[in-house]
């Protein structure tokens, strides 16, 4: 009896179940033709792993098999039936050969299965070649999810394990493709499957050996909240991080205010992941991921409550992060200076400056030291109350216990001087801190200078300033710039002033109507009334509306400055 009568009424009755009725596959011809096509697969698919079972090289192999045409689906099928860890290697073999054979690249499916193959007979050298080769084939955005997608949809077929899925993104790893292997690995999460923490650790190590920190924090957030805790490998590499972002010494820094002794590696790194969580305004986040890290005794109660009052104060909420402050008082925890510096700043804020102030006398009386951080807080504060002297105060005690102010403290109380016209005093609080050669000005610091000095007519010191400026390699901006020429203008230095515009010029610096109307006029005062004519044509030119036309007759020179200042020139509908 042939091959197909025995396989007929099997055949039959598979395909009755899966229609429900026979008239399904159309007139009696065509299913005989159905019939005798399936047949002819299954006897060529038995035919094909039997080879490979029985030890055929590839040549013989070839031969045998000639009139037979491996398309993708008959591939599968042989895969399939090749599933079996005693048969991992002839699956291999026939993955190989039929490529070969077809002088073409397998489908991403005919890759996944052979992988599930390798995968659950142990062979990971083998599956982790074929992941590489099937990832690089589709690295693509928009095949992104197709490797995964197609491991997922194969993966009961063959009896798969869930090492194949730490595999895969162990490759991606390797491959050096970060921000697909964590979508990826997010996309498994999703789908019921979670990594082990070596492959986490992987990736982890991988993208801080490439810099990408930010990815590297993201990673760990995922992992604490998918419970997946760090071991020592992982602590390693978030500390190599912390260090490559030059990040290390400030954690520490502040959890020696909050704790008071040096804390391990593994509170450091958890208090790092808080803080960046906070900083980026996801509070709820924070908060949450902070209670996990308390139930597993990753962080201590003090500093969890210090930054739960953090957290609170960014969000402006006082008057509730006092309230924690007050519980953690209640339940025996001493008040440290991060807590406490923290209120000053908030206080500081809102313009209670007098309640910041209070606090820092309480601070120092209970024997709790401040830091830079609690003086800058206490410079502005006062300065922005006007009470100059006080900010002043703050920054001479701030130098006196060896701290230097930051620029921006440093700016807002010289700016508050310099309108108060306090030159003297903005300049020798800046020459005391140059002594301490630890302070470092930008820009901001001398353009306030400047300006007020150029306001106060003092054109001496406005040249000195610029000049020291430059010494410092600091870029003078436009503001600088116009506050020197009209020094110039002031002391009749026309020359030097000219030479300065045309640095601007050069510069690509933006030049006001307000500067070029302080030279045309005092061209006019020296009666150069074709350099007056050659400035108003250039400032039309450059798309700035003149506050005033320069006429025939010009008008008094005093008028024209003092309409200038005040910003009230008339437009006329002379023209020169």
């Amino acid at each position: 009896m042939s091959l197909l009568r025995l396989l007929a009424p099997s055949l039959i009755s598979k395909s009755l179940k899966s229609c429900g009725k026979l008239h399904c596959y159309g007139s009696q011809s065509e299913r005989i033709q159905l019939i005798h096509t399936e047949a002819t697969s299954v006897n060529v698919v038995t035919s094909i792993c039997n080879s490979f079972r029985s030890g055929l090289n590839w040549d013989t192999l070839t031969k045998k098999f000639h009139h037979v045409e491996l398309d993708e689906l008959l591939v599968e099928k042989v895969l399939l039936e090749l599933k079996g860890p005693i048969d991992a290697k002839q699956a291999l073999g026939f993955f190989h050969w039929s490529s070969h054979r077809n002088k073409s690249e397998h489908g991403v499916q005919s890759y996944c299965i052979a992988i599930h193959i390798l995968v659950q007979a142990r062979l990971n050298v083998d599956a982790r070649a074929l992941i590489e080769s099937v990832l690089k084939k589709n690295s693509g955005d928009s095949s992104r999810f197709l490797v995964v997608d197609s491991l997922l949809s194969s993966y009961k077929n063959t009896a798969s394990n869930p090492f194949v899925f730490d595999l895969l993104i162990q490759a991606y790893s390797r491959l050096r493709m970060f921000e697909a292997g964590f979508e990826v690995c997010c996309y498994l999460e999703e789908h019921g499957f979670s990594l082990s923490l070596a492959t986490f650790n992987t990736l982890v190590h991988v993208v801080q050996k490439s810099g990408q920190s930010t990815l590297v924090w993201k990673i760990y957030e995922h992992m604490i909240t998918k419970r997946i805790y760090p071991n020592g490998t992982t602590i390693r590499t978030l500390i190599s991080s912390l260090c490559k972002e030059g990040k290390l010494q400030k954690v520490i820094g502040m959890l020696d205010r909050i704790h008071g002794n040096r804390c391990s590696p593994s509170v450091i790194i958890n208090t790092s992941l808080i803080l960046r969580i906070l900083d980026e305004g996801r509070v709820e986040d924070g908060v949450e991921i902070l209670k996990r890290l308390l139930q597993k005794n990753m962080v201590f109660d003090t500093i969890a409550y210090s930054l739960i009052v953090y957290a609170k104060v960014k969000l402006g909420n006082l008057g509730s992060a006092w309230v924690v402050y007050e519980e953690m008082l209640k339940r025996g925890f001493r008040p440290n200076p991060f807590v406490l510096t923290l209120f000053i700043g908030g206080y500081c804020e809102e313009g209670r400056i007098e309640e910041a102030n209070c606090l820092m006398q309480d601070m120092e009386d209970i024997g709790l030291k401040p830091y830079d951080e609690t003086f800058n807080y206490l410079i502005k504060g006062f300065a922005k109350a006007g009470r100059l002297e006080e900010s002043l105060r703050s920054c001479e005690r701030m130098v006196e216990q060896s701290f230097i102010p930051s620029c921006s403290a440093f700016n807002e109380m010289i700016e508050k001087l310099c309108e108060n016209g306090d030159m003297e005093k903005a300049n020798a609080a800046l020459t005391q801190l140059l002594e301490n050669k630890g302070f470092k000005p930008n820009e901001i610091t001398y353009a306030t200078l400047i300006n007020g000095y150029e306001k106060k007519g003092d054109v001496e010191e406005v040249v000195k300033l610029f000049y020291e400026m430059e010494n410092m390699l600091l870029s003078p901006g436009s503001s600088v710039f116009a506050a020197l020429i009209k020094s110039f203008c002031q002391s009749g230095k026309m020359e030097e002033a000219e030479k300065h515009f045309q640095i601007m010029k050069d510069r690509s610096l933006a030049r006001d109507e307000c500067l070029y109307e302080t030279m045309i006029v005092n061209y006019i005062e020296k009666g150069d009334k074709k350099r007056a004519l050659r400035l108003h044509n250039e400032m039309v030119h450059e798309g700035l509306r003149p506050h005033c036309q320069i006429l025939d007759t010009f008008p008094s020179t005093a008028n024209c400055k003092a309409s200038c200042s005040l910003g009230k020139f008339q437009s006329s509908s002379k023209v020169l």
